[in-house]
C-alpha cells in the first residue's frame, strides 16, 4: 500500500507544480542563507585563530558553506522540472535524475543536522582550544620583536578591551608569566634585580596587569601594578575590589560568544531543513502524480501521488534486499574472474 497516498486532479498538479516552482526559489534563498551563515561563522573563528590552538571547530561552518552551495544549485534544479512538469514532451528528460536528487536533497538536510549538533558536541573541544591559545598568547605578550608573534600584544589587548575580560581564567594569569619584555626594563634597578633573582627562571614577575584589563566602569582610576598590596595603594583592598578589572576570563567570554552564535545559527539552520524537506516532498509528490497521468488514456484524468509506493517497513526490506543482491553479485562476478585466471594456469 502507498503511504501517503492523494488524488490530483489536473488542476491540483498545475496548482502543485507552480507552488512548488515558487518554494524550490525561496528554498534557493535559503541555501544562500546557509552559505552567507557559514562565511560569517568562519570569519568570525579566523579573526580569533591567534588565540586558538586547534581549528576543529572550522568544520561547522565549512558544512555550512558546502550545503548552501549545493543547496542553491539543487533547488534551482528542483525549479527547472517544475517549469517543466507539465508539458509531457519534456518532463520525462527528468525522471531518471529525480530519485538520485532525492538522495542528494536528504544529505543535505543530514549534514545540517550534523553541523547542529557537532556546534555544542565541541564545545569542549573549542573550551580546550582557547585555553591552550589564550595561555600561549598570554605567554608571548612581551614578544613583539619577534617575527611570526609582532602582533600577539595587540590581538590580545583588542580582544581583552573588545570582549571585557581579563586573562585565560582570571587577571591572576597575568600574575604567572613575565608579559613585559626584556628590552623595556632597567636591569641596574635593584627592584628589578630582586625580582629577576627571586624567581628560579630568571622571570620578572609581578603582580599587575595591562591596561587592556582596566575596567572604565570602575569609579576609581585604573589600579595596574601591586595588585595584591593593599597598602600600595589608598583605600584599597585587593580581596573585595572587584570594578578595577574585568572579572571575566577571556576564555569563558569567547566560549560564550561563539555557542551564542550556534545558538542564534540553530533555528535558522532548522527552519532552511523543513524548508529543504517541504521542497522534497512536493517534488515527490509531482513526480508520482504526472508518472500517474502518464500511465493514463486521458493525460488530463485525476490521478494518484504518494510519498513512496510501498510502506515504510516493505521499502526497506526491499532497498535492504537489492542492496544485498549487488554485493552478492559483486562477489561472484570476482569469484568467476578468479577461477577464469586459474584455469589456464592449471592446464
Amino acid at each position: 500500500m502507498a503511504l501517503l497516498k492523494m488524488k490530483f486532479p489536473l488542476q491540483r498538479r498545475v496548482r502543485l507544480a507552480q507552488g512548488l516552482w515558487l518554494l524550490s526559489w525561496v528554498a534557493v534563498m535559503c541555501g544562500a542563507f546557509t552559505f552567507c551563515l557559514g562565511i560569517y561563522l568562519k570569519t568570525e573563528l579566523l579573526r580569533r585563530a591567534e588565540v586558538m590552538d586547534n581549528s576543529e571547530i572550522h568544520v561547522v561552518p565549512n558544512i555550512l558553506i558546502l550545503v548552501g552551495i549545493a543547496s542553491i544549485g539543487t533547488n534551482m534544479f528542483a525549479g527547472r522540472v517544475c517549469q517543466d512538469s507539465l508539458d509531457p514532451a519534456r518532463f520525462p528528460r527528468w525522471k531518471p535524475l529525480l530519485l538520485p536528487w532525492m538522495a542528494v536533497a536528504l544529505l543535505l538536510c543530514a549534514l545540517l543536522i550534523a553541523s547542529v549538533v557537532l556546534s555544542y558536541c565541541l564545545q569542549g573541544s573549542l573550551e580546550e582550544s582557547l585555553k591552550v591559545g589564550l595561555r600561549n598568547g598570554i605567554r608571548f605578550y612581551r614578544d613583539t620583536d619577534v617575527p611570526g608573534r609582532c602582533f600577539q600584544k595587540e590581538t590580545i589587548d583588542r580582544l581583552q578591551m573588545e570582549l571585557r575580560c581579563c586573562g585565560n581564567n582570571n587577571h591572576r594569569d597575568w600574575f604567572e608569566v613575565q608579559w613585559i619584555s626584556n628590552r623595556y626594563l632597567d636591569f641596574t634597578s635593584k627592584e628589578v634585580k630582586d625580582r629577576v633573582r627571586s624567581n628560579v627562571d630568571g622571570r620578572y614577575l609581578l603582580d599587575g596587569v595591562p591596561f587592556s584589563c582596566c575596567n572604565p566602569s570602575s569609579p576609581r582610576p585604573c589600579l595596574q601594578q601591586h595588585l595584591l598590596d593593599n597598602k600600595a595603594h589608598f583605600n584599597y583592598e585587593h580581596q573585595s575590589e572587584e570594578l578595577n578589572l574585568y572579572n571575566r576570563g577571556c576564555r569563558k567570554a569567547l566560549v560564550d560568544y561563539y555557542m551564542g552564535l550556534m545558538n542564534t545559527i540553530g533555528p535558522g539552520i532548522l527552519s532552511v531543513i523543513s524548508m529543504q524537506l517541504s521542497v522534497m516532498v512536493s517534488l515527490r509528490y509531482l513526480q508520482t502524480a504526472m508518472e500517474g497521468a502518464e500511465a493514463l488514456e486521458n493525460p488530463e484524468d485525476e490521478s494518484e501521488g504518494y510519498i513512496l509506493e510501498k510502506g515504510i517497513y516493505e521499502t526497506v526490506a526491499e532497498a535492504k534486499a537489492t542492496t544485498l543482491s549487488f554485493f552478492k553479485f559483486g562477489t561472484v562476478e570476482a569469484e568467476t574472474t578468479d577461477a577464469e585466471k586459474a584455469a589456464p594456469e592449471s592446464g
